[in-house]
């Protein structure tokens, strides 16, 4: 056990993640607002939308009138989710600096969500990558299904250290394991990092737990004993995957924020910030938070809003 890093880095995952699965399509106004506001409290890192087919992802249509939009805030990086080379040429043509790929560590959840086998997912994303790269733009990795898979139970740690080493060969600098249906435990999130941190190194590896079973901060907590220092999460609980039945969403930031406060650990992250821009995208959603701490200080937190 290494012991807790002195820093943890917040990947802001709710503009993209968090929001691609709202009914209701969510205007680009909206969208650019909660953007700015996210990094006006201090996160650095914020997956500010997607460069995906409008007929399979309608809400993220507007990925290039966001990006025109943003006022981008120094220190601040703004990535977009591109799973082809249509989406990264419209990327590129938005100005985006960094983009993620992604593959899953399930074939069944694989050919469900983006119509393809692992093996042609990987090479859909290496010439990707190697385009992305030589135009400067950096390239991040997400391993989805990382502890579980809807259709197929367990997942084999050993699938997903293989994945990973190949996402970091294809010129990614980082994996975001992803826990899609929320189902890992602290022990079985300790045991995965182990086999990936011995693949492609500890520090380039990015954790991103759902909370479906309500594990996501243990999870979070029993990894950053591990040496993890970097964590997906979205704000107000935001998210969900549609091809994941039940998978309650993303873990809260506030939430996530609040326990690493309480470990004493440095984010660069306001709180009354970050809860402020909570309160603005779920009343223009009409809804409550799915954070906890949010619910807990609704009253100080309109106070301040």
């Amino acid at each position: 056990m290494m012991g807790y890093p002195k820093f943890v880095k917040i990947v802001e995952v709710g503009p993209r993640d968090g929001l691609q699965n709202e009914l209701g399509f969510v205007p680009t106004e909206t969208k650019v607002s909660l953007i700015h506001k996210l990094a006006d409290c201090g996160l650095s890192m914020i997956e500010a939308g997607a460069f995906v087919s409008p007929k399979w992802v309608p809400q993220m249509a507007d990925g290039a009138d966001v990006f025109a939009a943003i006022e981008k805030k120094s220190g601040v990086v703004y990535s977009a989710l591109t799973p082809n080379m249509k989406g990264l040429e419209a990327a590129m043509a938005a100005g985006v600096e960094e983009i993620a790929v992604f593959v899953a560590g399930s074939e069944s959840f694989s050919k469900k969500n983006t119509n393809c086998t692992i093996a042609e997912s990987i090479e859909r994303f290496l010439p990707l990558c190697d385009v992305a790269l030589k135009t400067g733009i950096s390239v991040r990795g997400y391993v989805s299904c990382v502890l579980g898979c809807p259709y197929e139970g367990e997942i084999s740690t050993a699938v997903v250290a293989e994945l990973s080493a190949r996402l970091m060969d294809g010129g990614c600098y980082e994996v975001s394991l992803g826990d899609t249906i929320g189902c890992g435990t602290p022990s079985k999130a300790q045991a995965l990092v182990n086999e990936v941190g011995a693949a492609i190194s500890m520090d380039k590896i990015a954790v991103h737990f759902h909370d479906t079973y309500g594990q996501a901060l243990a999870n979070i907590h029993a990894v950053l004993q591990q040496g993890i220092s970097v964590v997906d999460s979205s704000v107000a609980g935001l998210g969900g995957c549609p091809y994941a039945k039940g998978a309650s969403g993303n873990v809260a930031t506030e939430d996530v924020l609040y326990m690493l406060n309480g470990l004493g650990l440095d984010t660069g992250i306001d709180m009354i910030g970050l809860l402020k821009a909570s309160a603005y995208i779920t009343g223009e959603l009409s809804r409550p938070p799915s954070s906890k701490v949010a619910l807990a200080l609704n009253g100080p937190v309109e106070a301040v809003v």
